[in-house]
C-alpha cells in the first residue's frame, strides 16, 4: 500500500512539473487554441451560411480540427525530456516507467485535449447546434481526446530523435485514431438524427480503457529502445 501511494505521489509530481512547464510556455497552448479556432472558423466561410449544412458538417469538422490541434504538441511530449536528460532519470527512477509515461500523457491531455473540449463548446455556437447537441459534443470530446494523448504518446516515443519526426508521427497516429473520430462525431450525428448515442459512448469508453492499459506499456518499451 505504501509503495502504491509513493508511485501515485510521484505521478502527481510529474504531472505538476509538466503543467508548470506548460505555464512557462503559454504561447504553445495559445497557439494550439488559436489553430483550433482558425480551422473551425474557416469552414463556415468556405461552405456558406446554410444552417442545415453547418449542422451536418459540424461534428466531424470539430473533431478533425481538435485532433489536428492536439497533434501540434505531441511531437514535444518526450523530446524536451530526451534532450535535457530528464528521460534518462525517469528510466533510472524507482517509479515504473509506464506510470511515469501515463503521468506525462495526463499532463498533455490537461494542457491540450481538455482545453480544446471547452473551446469546442464556444466554437460550436457558430454552427447552429442545439444545446443538447453541444453537450453531446463536449462529452464525446472529454471521453475521446484522452485517446489523442494515449495513442499519440506511442507515436511520439517511436519517432523520438528521428529527423522529420512530426510528419512520421502523423503518418503513424492518424490511421489509428480514425475509429475515435468516427465514434466521437457519430455520437452527435446520432443525436441529431434522433437515435441513441449510448453505443457510440460505449465504444469510445472501450477504446479508452484498452488504450489506458496498453498505451503506457507500449510507449515505455518504445522509449527504452529509443534511448538505448
Amino acid at each position: 500500500m505504501t509503495s502504491a501511494l509513493n508511485f501515485f505521489a510521484a505521478m502527481g509530481a510529474l504531472i505538476q512539473r509538466d503543467l508548470r512547464l506548460v505555464l512557462r510556455r503559454k504561447n504553445d497552448s495559445l497557439a494550439t487554441l488559436f489553430f483550433f479556432a482558425v480551422v473551425v472558423s474557416l469552414f463556415p466561410l468556405g461552405v456558406g451560411p446554410e444552417p442545415k449544412l453547418l449542422q451536418l458538417i459540424a461534428p466531424g469538422m470539430l473533431w478533425i480540427a481538435a485532433l489536428l490541434a492536439a497533434m501540434l504538441s505531441l511531437n514535444r511530449l518526450f523530446a524536451d525530456d530526451f534532450q535535457d536528460g530528464t528521460l534518462d532519470l525517469l528510466l533510472l527512477s524507482t517509479i515504473p516507467l509506464p506510470l511515469a509515461v501515463l503521468a506525462k500523457m495526463i499532463a498533455h491531455w490537461l494542457s491540450s485535449g481538455l482545453l480544446l473540449s471547452f473551446a469546442a463548446v464556444v466554437l460550436a455556437l457558430q454552427f447552429n447546434l442545439t444545446g443538447e447537441s453541444v453537450l453531446i459534443l463536449f462529452l464525446s470530446l472529454i471521453l475521446g481526446t484522452p485517446l489523442f494523448s494515449l495513442i499519440g504518446g506511442i507515436g511520439a516515443a517511436l519517432t523520438l530523435g528521428t529527423r522529420g519526426g512530426g510528419v512520421l508521427l502523423s503518418l503513424l497516429i492518424l490511421p489509428l485514431l480514425i475509429p475515435v473520430l468516427i465514434f466521437g462525431a457519430g455520437a452527435v450525428d446520432a443525436h441529431q438524427a434522433g437515435q441513441s448515442v449510448a453505443g457510440h459512448f460505449y465504444l469510445l469508453g472501450a477504446l479508452f480503457m484498452l488504450s489506458l492499459f496498453f498505451a503506457p506499456l507500449a510507449t515505455a518499451i518504445s522509449l527504452r529502445i529509443a534511448v538505448e
